[in-house]
């Protein structure tokens, strides 16, 4: 008996890319899981026969078990030489099928690797946004943008080396149509900041958003307690409550108080197996959002610069997400960090103050779902509720916030939101949520997916309104957004001293220094947009 054809194409597939003639990475992938999908039926078949062949043969030795009992006149030379024909010629077949079948699964293996686990693989977003921009300055005077368009795709990609060992990485582009006009020398330099390198939509530059390794066991130190470590550019974007309107699964912070790029390392510990308690963990998270460095070409390449030649310290951030419920419907999370060596740009706006640190506080609450059995529409519902609070830590001859020489202050703020069906579709899906912040509330939430500024980081009020709909599968959606935001206290989108983040309050005029500050500050601000986004 030949073996299987498919063994052939199969064995060419993984040999030669060749063999895959398909003329894109789709239908070459397409054609490895038709292959594949043969493969294991023509397995099942084979243990099929396995089986139906050994069932046979324990019948017939039944059989002739029976006639011997019944005669006891067999010629036992004659019949222990035909046993030995049949066992002879039953071990061949057996052997046969046996062999195909380890060829098959061997094959079958290593197509999963090659389809799967063990080999990078790919995945696209790309987003097409239009948007109306409209300010109100303090002094009165408007400022707008009637239809500002942007591109912004995201190359993502993923392997698994092992089954506790992974890679990550994703690649971003953002930026206007077109060649964009409009940028000085003051605020240019602000445009490729780190923390903002791929949120901002500046030039046709493709950027690392994050890369990081994960590794994931399921015991530590022999305790039930499954684990995981990673290092790299964080996936610290898009996280927790503001994922909902983004239309995106969360990453791990808290989106209330952190929503920034980073370097740094993280460790979860699941704690439910420990305590009984539904989905409990705790993850420590650290990293370092400027390094204090010299230039490769200097005398001493990457050492520490001192603050007298111009160089700011180190900024480093440390803390933990703590969850201690979720059990899939509600979720109660927690966070706590601590920054240190915050910048604030200078009185003359070419370089950076170091000012001090900072502790962000937050807790929420999520109801997937509310209820149990309601109505549809409730089990459906999403609504959340989140509080944080902000304290400064200045160092001894610096204010923050606008405060005197190291004077700490703290803030507070609040966010409300819910997401529930649409009303006019299958698959849409409505948003509405409100966030206020006090006079000194300080979220590091700089690349926000919102082209007027962080919401959540408002010392003000924030309503927000939106539409989601999917419009070929999960593969192409739209939605229209509706931001609105009226700032009671300047300095909500600036760093950390009292230069860009003095919280002020607005008034028609503001002087500071001897200067009216009121034509560079913001009172109020609104943003509609509509994009289509295509995912695969």
């Amino acid at each position: 008996m030949n073996k299987p054809l498919v063994l052939s194409l199969v064995t060419a597939a993984l040999l030669s890319t060749t063999a895959l003639s398909a003329d894109t990475m789709y239908d070459r992938f397409q054609q490895m899981e038709l292959q594949m999908k043969q493969m294991k039926q023509e397995l099942n078949t084979l243990k099929a026969q396995k089986a139906t062949s050994a069932k046979a043969t324990d019948e017939e030795a039944d059989d002739n078990a029976d006639a011997e009992e019944s005669d006891g006149k067999e010629d036992v030379k004659s019949t222990a030489t035909n046993d030995e024909e049949a066992d002879d010629e039953g071990g061949d077949d057996e052997e046969s099928v046996d062999e195909k079948i380890a060829d098959l699964q061997e094959n079958v293996a290593e197509l999963n690797k090659n389809t799967n686990s063990n080999h990078l693989k790919f995945n696209v977003d790309y987003r097409f946004a239009i948007e109306n921009l409209d300010y109100k300055l303090a002094n009165g005077k408007t400022a707008k943008n009637n239809a500002f368009m942007t591109n912004r795709f995201w190359m993502n990609m993923s392997w698994a080396a092992t089954k506790n060992l992974s890679f990550h990485g994703q690649l971003a582009y953002n930026k206007a149509f077109g060649a964009r006009s409009g940028i000085n020398a003051r605020n240019g330099s602000m445009e490729n900041f780190d923390w903002i390198a791929n949120e901002n939509a500046y030039n046709d530059t493709v950027r690392i958003k994050n890369v990081y390794f994960l590794y994931k066991n399921s015991t530590f130190a022999g305790i039930d307690m499954p684990w995981t470590f990673s290092i790299g550019r964080r996936p610290s974007t898009n996280g927790h409550l503001i994922n909902f309107r983004d239309d995106d699964h969360p990453s791990s912070p808290m989106g209330h108080s952190i929503n920034v790029e980073f370097d740094g390392l993280s460790a979860k510990f699941g704690l439910e197996n420990i305590t009984g308690v539904n989905g409990m963990y705790i993850k420590f998270c650290a990293g370092r959002g400027l390094s204090n460095a010299a230039p490769k070409f200097s005398y001493t390449p990457y050492a520490n610069v001192n603050s007298s030649q111009g160089a700011n310290p180190d900024i480093d951030l440390a803390g933990f997400i703590f969850v201690p419920y979720s059990d899939g419907q509600y979720t109660v999370n927690t966070q706590y960090y601590y920054a240190n060596n915050l910048i604030d740009s200078n009185t003359t706006y070419t370089g950076f103050d170091t000012v001090g640190g900072l502790h962000s506080i937050t807790a929420n609450f999520i109801a997937n779902g509310i209820g149990d059995g309601i109505s549809d529409f409730l089990d459906d519902t999403i609504f959340f509720v989140s509080g944080a609070m902000s304290i400064t830590n200045p160092n001894k001859d610096q204010g923050m916030l606008g405060s005197k020489k190291g004077e700490s202050k703290t803030g507070y703020s609040y966010w409300v939101g819910t997401q529930f069906p649409s009303l006019i579709s299958e698959e849409g899906r409505w948003g509405l949520e409100y966030n206020h912040g006090s006079q000194y509330w300080r979220s590091i939430t700089y690349a926000e997916d919102t082209n007027i500024g962080s919401k959540v980081a408002a010392r003000g009020d924030a309503y927000e309104a939106y539409f989601t709909e999917p419009l070929i599968e999960d593969i192409l959606s739209m939605q229209i957004r509706y931001t609105y935001i009226d700032y009671k206290y300047a300095g909500s989108n600036g760093f950390f001293g009292n230069t860009s983040g003095n919280a002020m309050k607005i008034a028609p005029s503001m002087i500071v220094n001897g200067n009216d500050i009121a034509e560079n500050v913001v009172d109020k601000a609104q943003d509609i947009r509509f994009y289509i986004r295509y995912r695969y």
